[in-house]
């Protein structure tokens, strides 16, 4: 597997044919490379900012960020990724990266055309891009990923192959749920909770951003988010205290009180219930374990 960090740092001019990027190929300083299961791990970093040129994918790939900053344009959208977000992207797909000031660490994850296969033999399909940027399951269906891979001393491929299963299978999933008709008011509360999802919302501010009733913004939401408003707001304070937790000062207190937990009991309680960790396990186990850049 080549690194294609030697590429030229130039921006990709829009009418520009997009280079091709071969499996376990990636702009950037590849520190460590592994395939398992019919799929491709690599751990791409970027030490400084650029633009780099635009380009494609032979293989369909999820890109888990573990620090820094980038933005993605594809087409006409436009998408900006922080520390503990997740992105997947078919095969093929022509975009420009735009890596930010510090630099930026990738978790990607390239998947073989058998499991394509595999979702077809289920009458499932992923062929169209998805982000989350939430913290929610799929988020953390691949940092256990991540986890399993990295740090486990022995290659489980029952492990690795069962998690690849279960991402694969909710992305799907989740797809489907979303081409679902959704009302119009729905981005704007989405929008409301991922710009102000640390201070104490009520249902009723909500629902009036919506222009309904509280009881049907609760109903609506859950069918075409798949959880619960509460859920999904405990999911977005701790990712946010996730990325925070990189920074060795802030004290766990601070943390709590800082995303809109009412105390640091409850923080505790539902960080532990969503990543699996406590607060100061997960600094433990993914700050001096070589997240940074």
């Amino acid at each position: 597997m080549s690194n294609a960090a030697a590429s030229p740092n130039v921006s990709g001019a829009p009418s520009s044919p997009a280079q091709h990027m071969g499996a376990g190929n990636f702009f950037g300083a590849i520190h460590g490379a592994r395939e398992q299961c019919g799929a491709i791990f690599t751990d791409v970093r970027h030490s400084s900012p650029r633009r780099l040129p635009k380009h494609s994918h032979e293989l369909a790939f999820f890109a888990l960020v573990l620090n820094g900053h980038y933005r993605e344009r594809c087409g006409r959208s436009e998408g900006q990724y922080a520390p503990f977000t997740l992105m997947f992207r078919p095969a093929g797909v022509p975009h420009q990266d735009e890596i930010g000031p510090l630099g930026v660490r990738l978790y990607e994850i390239e998947l073989r055309p058998s499991w394509q296969k595999r979702l077809a033999d289920c009458s499932a399909a992923l062929d169209t891009p998805r982000d989350d940027i939430a913290g929610g399951p799929l988020f953390w269906l691949a940092m256990k990923l991540f986890r399993e891979v990295e740090a486990s001393p022995t290659r489980d491929d029952l492990a690795v192959e069962s998690l690849l299963v279960e991402i694969l299978s909710f992305a799907a999933r989740s797809s489907q749920r979303e081409s679902r008709h959704a009302p119009a008011w729905l981005p704007r509360v989405l929008d409301k909770l991922q710009t102000e999802h640390c201070r104490r919302l009520r249902l009723d501010e909500l629902a009036r951003e919506a222009g309904v009733h509280p009881v049907h913004l609760s109903r609506v939401f859950r069918r075409c988010v798949g959880e619960g408003i509460g859920e999904h707001v405990h999911r977005l304070r701790v990712r946010t205290a996730c990325e925070r937790l990189l920074a060795p000062h802030v004290s766990l207190s601070e943390l709590s009180c800082g995303t809109g937990f009412a105390d640091q009991s409850h923080f505790t309680r539902a960080f532990r219930k969503i990543t699996g960790l406590t607060p100061a396990a997960f600094r433990s186990a993914f700050r001096f374990s070589g997240l940074r850049l």
